[in-house]
């Protein structure tokens, strides 16, 4: 068994053993590499999310000064304007005022509409696939769908969508453990380039508004629910970012799973009524989102360890995910399990807002592979990608029999 390494690719390969290993010795574990505090266990994650004395940026409260925190270098400064400015990264009042706006174009009735074009978009990138006898799922099915319906929502002409998931990739980089240099390069270059593109696109949708959510944020905006330009543009990265990120990746890791587990693919084919709930069991069973990272606003006590103020929690979703003391034979994937209490999506206020619209777009997506593939089969084992925080495969291989 590998210890908790972020960076050994045979943690990264399956990194579910050495969690055990961590929850077994306690529930908070200090992790000098990353100068974080740990915490693997499901009723700490599932808690602190919900703690307002933690939070995703210190400064609406604290200088960096005040946390014994160096700023960022002056080169990324691009990366960290886009960043710090959209919702996942901000606390009440903009929080609020910033998710209230957006949360107007992911009510349940606003998703169910999309339903219909998320089908048809699955089924027709799916026939692709069939058509070619196999391909990468990935590239073919799981990459498209999402970034699609997202950007349909921003109102992102067909033809700009190209750099949407280069650019996605590179921001995200950043969001894994002690970034390289090469690593920030590329995400303040595909931030300096995504906001440009976006700053012309908003001003074009100034002059001539459409059905989008750019053309709403603007109209609220007009109306006096205030949004500033870069709030706007980091939230439209966001949306995007978030919006396919997770789908992606849980599509690719799910679909790898049951391809090791053919009992449960199976069961799946033989009852199409399994889909909502195998959703559901594979986001816990290999999580797309393996940490979430806080800052400690106020002193607080975890199991007689006092975690001081200025410290950084890292919560593991994927841990929590594989807690014993929740789920019963949690290392087992099980598509019929009843009671499925993951934390995938977060929880609190940073609950992934997208969540229906994630699983419309998951649900479309294994109805038409199953309808269309039905023997879809793994064609050669995929790579793993050297990322902790974002788990998911370079590709995923299939052939439709």
């Amino acid at each position: 068994m590998a210890a908790f390494d972020p960076w050994d690719p045979d943690f990264l390969a399956d990194p579910y053993p050495s969690y055990a290993d961590l929850r077994a010795r306690g529930r908070v574990q200090y992790y000098e590499p990353t100068n974080q505090w740990l915490v693997p266990q499901h009723a700490d994650v599932s808690a602190l999310l919900r703690d307002r004395r933690l939070g995703r940026t210190y400064q609406h409260r604290f200088t960096h000064e005040d946390f014994n925190r160096t700023p960022p270098p002056a080169e990324h400064e691009p990366f960290h304007t886009l960043n710090d400015h959209g919702m996942l990264d901000l606390e009440p009042p903009d929080h609020t005022r910033i998710r209230r706006l957006v949360s107007k174009a992911f009510t349940p009735r606003t998703v169910e509409r999309l339903k219909p074009y998320v089908a048809q978009l699955a089924g027709e990138l799916v026939d692709g696939l069939v058509e070619k006898g196999g391909g990468d799922l990935l590239a073919d099915v799981a990459e498209p769908l999402p970034v699609a319906v997202i950007a349909e929502m921003l109102g992102i002409p067909e033809a700009d969508r190209g750099p949407l998931r280069p650019w996605s990739a590179d921001i995200c980089g950043m969001y894994e453990l002690n970034p390289s240099e090469d690593v920030a390069a590329k995400a303040v270059r595909a931030s300096v380039e995504f906001s440009d593109y976006l700053r012309d696109l908003i001003a074009e949708r100034r002059k001539h508004p459409g059905d989008d959510l750019i053309s709403g944020l603007i109209a609220a905006h007009d109306e006096g629910d205030r949004l500033t330009e870069q709030e706007m543009i980091s939230t439209c990265v966001l949306l995007l970012n978030a919006g396919h990120e997770a789908t992606v990746n849980a599509t690719v890791n799910g679909w790898y799973a049951l391809f090791r587990n053919p009992d449960q693919l199976a069961a799946l084919r033989a009852d199409h009524s399994l889909i909502p709930g195998a959703i559901e069991e594979l986001m816990r069973y290999d999580t797309p989102l393996q940490l979430f990272e806080r800052w400690v606003l106020d002193d607080i006590e975890i199991d007689g360890t006092t975690i001081p103020r200025g410290a950084e929690i890292a919560m593991l979703f994927g841990s929590a995910n594989h807690d014993p003391a929740v789920f019963q034979n949690p290392e087992r994937l099980d598509l019929a399990r009843a009671d499925n209490p993951h934390i995938s999506f977060s929880a609190g206020i940073h609950y992934c807002i997208g969540a229906p619209l994630a699983r419309i777009e998951l649900a479309a997506s294994m109805t038409a592979l199953l309808e269309k593939a039905p023997t879809l089969a793994l064609a050669a084992e995929p790579i793993r990608k050297p990322n902790f925080v974002i788990r998911g495969l370079e590709g995923l291989a299939v052939e439709v029999g």
